[in-house]
């Protein structure tokens, strides 16, 4: 590999909101352009929740490849894939299951704050336990040297490590490498009603909302409630929900006198709402026309292109681990 290879993954599980935009897309189109980025569709992962229901999984997938490529992802920079079309993984999986200790994967943290949360679905099953090992794998097969993710995922990546070095150790072998994170500062994206914003709450602003949709929601933001008149002076940095959306589409010095005005009882929450709205909508209407000029273009091409690449990296990976289990080529 000349370049630092990067993996990283979503699951499609539905339309894409702001959260993901800023929160993950951002970092990646930066990253694409310094790495040799692989990312993919984590269809596999989604069915550890999703399995009563899987129907729109696939709807789910071709729908996020089209918007990662609206939002400026590029199949000439990076390798973009779907997970089950490399059947590689789950074979990898699958050798690295036999020798996973159960314990490793019980005191993962993600997962009792999981099945604490998620009332309504039945997750003590042995894909939902084990997804940490495919997602070890998923990683792995491409040898990847680097993985995004925030604070709360390093657990995550640390058990893929392990479970590399465990490999090297069992098989006295420096095959596969233990990926370092690439710690990305997260922005905070509030939904409507100031949970973080997730499709499950009903708080989103999804890329693919249309306009008027858009602006009616921002309207609907939760501004500074010790603020009930405008003539009231506010507190946008600290009592303001919408704020930390200003922080993201206003300039440092718009931002400062929007903070001045509100400060002053001058700018009042509605016309501060609408100003954003504008301004989210401006961002937006970048996708949408990038969207349309996609649409156009033979994307699914782009898709297949990525998957054979993906495959036949994984394939290589996968013949050379089989020589170092079993001693010998496999079928």
């Amino acid at each position: 590999m000349s370049r630092t290879r990067i993996l990283s993954g979503m699951r499609p599980t539905g339309p894409l909101h702001l959260g993901h935009l800023h929160g993950v897309l951002k970092n990646w189109l930066e990253l694409q352009e310094k790495y040799e980025c692989f990312y993919f569709i984590a269809d596999w992962h989604a069915l550890t929740t999703e399995y009563e229901s899987p129907e729109k999984i696939f709807e789910f997938s071709e729908e996020l490849f089209l918007e990662w490529l609206s939002v400026g992802l590029s199949p000439e920079k990076s390798t973009l894939f779907i997970q089950s079309a490399i059947k590689e993984h789950a074979e990898l999986h699958l050798i690295f299951s036999m020798f996973v200790p159960v314990s490793w994967l019980e005191r993962n943290p993600s997962y009792k704050e999981m099945l604490q949360n998620i009332q309504n679905k039945e997750l003590n099953t042995y894909g939902f336990l084990g997804y940490p090992v495919l997602q070890a794998a998923d990683i792995l097969i491409y040898k990847a040297q680097k993985v995004p993710v925030g604070l709360d995922q390093v657990p995550h990546l640390e058990l893929t490590r392990e479970i590399a070095r465990r490999f090297n150790y069992l098989y006295k072998v420096d095959y596969f490498p233990e990926p370092e994170p690439i710690l990305s500062e997260v922005p905070k994206i509030p939904g409507i009603d100031g949970r973080k914003m997730s499709k499950s709450y009903g708080n989103a602003i999804f890329l693919n909302d249309p306009p008027e949709v858009v602006r009616k929601k921002i309207m609907s933001y939760v501004t500074d409630t010790q603020r009930p008149k405008k003539s009231d002076p506010g507190d946008p940095e600290n009592r303001c929900i919408a704020f930390n959306l200003i922080k993201l589409y206003f300039e440092a010095g718009e931002r400062e006198e929007i903070v001045k005005d509100c400060k002053k009882a001058v700018l009042g929450c509605v016309e501060c709402k609408k100003r954003l709205a504008d301004k989210v909508i401006f961002e937006l209407e970048k996708i949408w026309d990038k969207r349309k000029e996609i649409e156009r273009e033979d994307w699914r091409g782009m898709l297949y292109k990525g998957i054979e690449t993906a495959r036949d990296i994984a394939r290589q990976t996968m013949e050379e681990v089989n020589i170092i289990v079993f001693r010998k080529k496999m079928f």
